[in-house]
């Protein structure tokens, strides 16, 4: 490929106007960084979206962090009162005697659940071993039928294609 005097200068002008873009960002950057007329065009709102929801006790600390925070910025020698937080409610502990009818409770409930399954697995075998002979019976006609088809579809196919 011969390079003419043409396809220089077109390449001359290509790498120019690249050369333009890129000074162009440059001095954005700069302006940026320098604090000029370009940084309040340069900074977009922040999309709005779903906020994150804080329980009362969480805002009430955020708050109570917020005013110390002012009070050091502020240089406040005695920053405002801490509100008193509320005592954790006592723990509820179970009587000796609550716990022994629990475990009496479950106990009595646990024996007859093992007492309907001691009587309920006779049934299923009772059950099992009738639909076995109901089965075994359905499975063997449809079995011999069908090979009766087979061997009947078989002979009697070329006495159909001559009828």
């Amino acid at each position: 490929m011969k390079l003419t005097n043409d396809i220089l200068e077109a390449a001359i002008q290509g790498f120019e106007g690249q050369k333009k873009k890129i000074d162009d960002r440059i001095a954005e950057i700069r302006s940026i960084l320098g604090g000029g007329p370009a940084e309040q065009t340069a900074t977009q709102e922040a999309p709005v979206g779903k906020r994150k929801k804080f329980s009362a006790a969480a805002r009430k600390r955020m708050a109570e962090a917020q005013k110390l925070r002012y009070a050091k910025l502020k240089g406040e020698t005695q920053p405002p009162s801490p509100v008193t937080p509320e005592a954790p409610k006592a723990k509820r502990k179970i009587s000796a005697e609550g716990m022994k009818r629990i475990i009496a409770a479950t106990k009595k409930r646990w024996a007859k659940k093992r007492a309907a399954e001691a009587a309920v697995p006779a049934k299923k075998a009772v059950v099992k071993k009738a639909a076995a002979k109901k089965t075994s019976t359905k499975k063997t006609a449809p079995v011999k039928k069908a090979a009766a088809k087979k061997g009947v579809a078989k002979k009697s196919a070329p006495t159909s294609a001559v009828a």
